[in-house]
């Protein structure tokens, strides 16, 4: 399991969207032209062709969390819990892919599977989400 020590002035980005805005992210930056539930976009991960970056604030900004309202509806009435669990429950996965979690390897996603239930077990009131609404 990895460990992060992150500093308390640490800034993560969280917007609600529809479906047709999450499609077309979802369809401009992973080239999947279909609505998904969450996209994570670190500020941590770079590729050769993008220009290097030297944050020098004292606050360190891990991404942008974007999360379809629309598919996270629909996932908590399959799910059987509430649309504030689901997002909870999003917004936890989202944050774990800016921290560099994955699950795409199956060894990958036990590990972030695992993470998830660490954080919401840490956090009781997120378990309690599914029963309030």
């Amino acid at each position: 399991m990895k460990e992060r020590q992150l500093p308390w002035e640490t800034e993560v980005s969280l917007t609600l969207v529809d479906d047709v805005t999450i499609q077309n992210l979802n369809r401009d930056y992973r080239g999947v032209d279909a609505p998904t539930d969450v996209l994570s976009f670190s500020l941590e991960e770079s590729r050769e062709e993008e220009p290097a970056f030297e944050d020098l604030s004292a606050v360190k900004i891990l991404g942008d969390i974007v999360i379809s309202l629309e598919t996270a509806s629909r996932q908590s009435e399959e799910y059987g819990h509430s649309l504030e669990r689901e997002v909870a429950f999003l917004t936890v996965h989202g944050l774990l892919h800016l921290l560099g979690y994955d699950h795409q390897r199956p060894e990958e996603e036990a590990e972030m599977e695992q993470m998830q239930e660490v954080i919401f077990g840490q956090w009781p009131q997120l378990t309690r989400l599914g029963n309030e609404v």
